[in-house]
C-alpha cells in the first residue's frame, strides 16, 4: 500500500496528509480550489490548519478525479456531506478508511452504513481517537484506533500510516469506534456548556461521567464492544474534547453556555462543529433502540432552541434517583 489519497483539505484532513506523506506519496484533494493552489505552491493550508509546514509530498488538487489509481482513501469529510462526495469520488473496489465523526442526520446512519450504502465494492475501515489536527500535523505524540473488520486490510493501513509519534491501535469493531466518536462530540458541547454557564469542575466531571455511561448503553445496544468505548476511540476522546476550548464542539457550548444562540454562533463559524448535527440524530436513535440518553436530549434542545440553559440544567438535576448502573 504505497499511494493516499485524502478526501477534505480541512484540518483535519491536512493532518492525516501530513501523516501518510511520512511513508509514500499522498494527493490531497480539497474542495476549494485556492486551498489545492496555496498547498502546493506555499507547502501550508493558510485557511484551516495555519502555520504548520506541510511535506512537499503532499500533492493537492481540486479534482476529485485524480484521486483515481490510489491504494486506499481516507475520507475527511464533514459527516453530512460524505455520502454526496463519495459519489462523485472514483472509489471503485478501493478501501476505505473513514476519519469523520458522526451520525448522517437524514437516516440515522453511521457513516460505515452510508459509505457501504454508497461505496458497496469498497472495504471499509475508520479511524477514530483523541487528536487535535494541528497536534497531529506538528508531529505530537498520538494515539487513535484504526478499527476495520478485515483484520489483514486494518494491518495494512495501519503499518502505512504508523509512525514513531502517531500510533494507531488496531481494532475489529467498527461500530464501537464510530459510536465513540460521533457520541463525544454531543458530550463536549455539554462540557462547553457547563463551563460556559460557570457551573464548576465537579459539574464538568460528573457529567462526563455520566455521559460515558450513555455512549457505553447505547454504543451496547448498537452492537458495540464495551472495551472499545472505554478505549482511545471512546473514553480518550471524550477526555480530550470534553476539556479543551480547542475542540470545535467544546467552544460551542462555552458561547451557548455564556448565552449566545447555537444558531448564531454556527452561523459565523466556518470550520463544523460536528455535534450539533449528531446531537439530535442520535436523541432519536437512542430511543430506537430503547436507551435513555438525557445529556443527548438535552444538548439537541439547547440547539434547536427549545430550551434555555437554565431549563436544561433544571431538566437534567430533576430527573429521579436511582442506581448509578441504570
Amino acid at each position: 500500500m504505497k499511494h493516499i489519497g485524502v478526501i477534505g483539505a480541512g484540518a483535519w484532513g491536512t493532518a492525516l496528509a501530513q501523516v501518510a506523506a511520512q511513508n509514500g506519496p499522498v494527493t490531497l484533494w480539497a474542495f476549494e480550489p485556492d486551498v489545492a493552489d496555496a498547498i502546493n505552491e506555499l507547502h501550508e493550508n493558510s485557511a484551516f490548519l495555519p502555520g504548520i509546514p506541510l511535506s512537499q509530498d503532499i500533492r493537492a488538487t481540486a479534482h476529485i478525479a485524480e484521486l483515481d489509481g490510489c491504494d486506499a482513501l481516507l475520507v475527511v469529510t464533514p459527516a453530512q456531506h460524505m455520502r454526496v462526495i463519495l459519489k462523485a469520488a472514483p472509489v471503485g473496489s478501493t478501501p476505505l478508511l473513514l476519519c469523520s465523526k458522526g451520525i448522517e442526520a437524514r437516516t440515522m446512519a453511521l457513516m460505515s452504513d452510508a459509505a457501504t450504502e454508497t461505496c458497496p465494492d469498497a472495504p471499509i475501515a475508520a479511524l477514530s481517537g483523541p487528536t487535535f489536527a494541528s497536534e497531529v500535523a506538528a508531529g505530537l505524540p498520538t494515539a487513535v484506533t484504526l478499527a476495520c473488520p478485515d483484520e489483514a486490510l486494518g494491518a495494512a493501513l495501519a503499518e502505512r500510516l504508523a509512525l514513531p509519534s502517531f500510533r494507531p491501535y488496531r481494532s475489529t469493531d467498527l461500530i464501537g469506534a464510530e459510536i465513540g466518536g460521533a457520541v463525544k462530540n454531543v458530550l463536549a458541547i455539554a462540557c462547553g456548556i457547563v463551563e460556559g454557564a460557570g457551573l464548576g469542575r465537579n459539574a464538568r466531571a460528573a457529567l462526563i461521567a455520566r455521559g460515558f455511561a450513555e455512549m457505553t448503553r447505547f454504543g451496547i445496544a448498537r452492537g458495540a464492544r464495551p472495551e472499545t468505548l472505554a478505549g482511545l476511540a471512546g473514553m480518550g476522546d471524550v477526555v480530550l474534547t470534553c476539556t479543551s476550548e480547542q475542540s470545535r464542539n467544546f467552544s460551542l457550548g462555552l458561547g451557548i453556555g455564556q448565552g449566545q444562540s447555537a444558531a448564531s454562533l454556527l452561523t459565523d463559524r466556518r470550520t463544523i462543529a460536528e455535534g450539533a448535527f449528531t446531537a439530535p440524530v442520535l436523541a432519536q436513535a437512542a430511543k430506537a433502540v430503547g436507551v435513555e440518553m438525557p445529556i443527548a436530549e438535552a444538548v439537541a434542545a439547547l440547539i434547536a432552541g427549545d430550551w434555555t440553559v437554565t431549563q436544561a440544567i433544571e431538566a437534567l438535576l430533576a430527573r429521579p434517583l436511582k442506581s448509578e448502573r441504570d
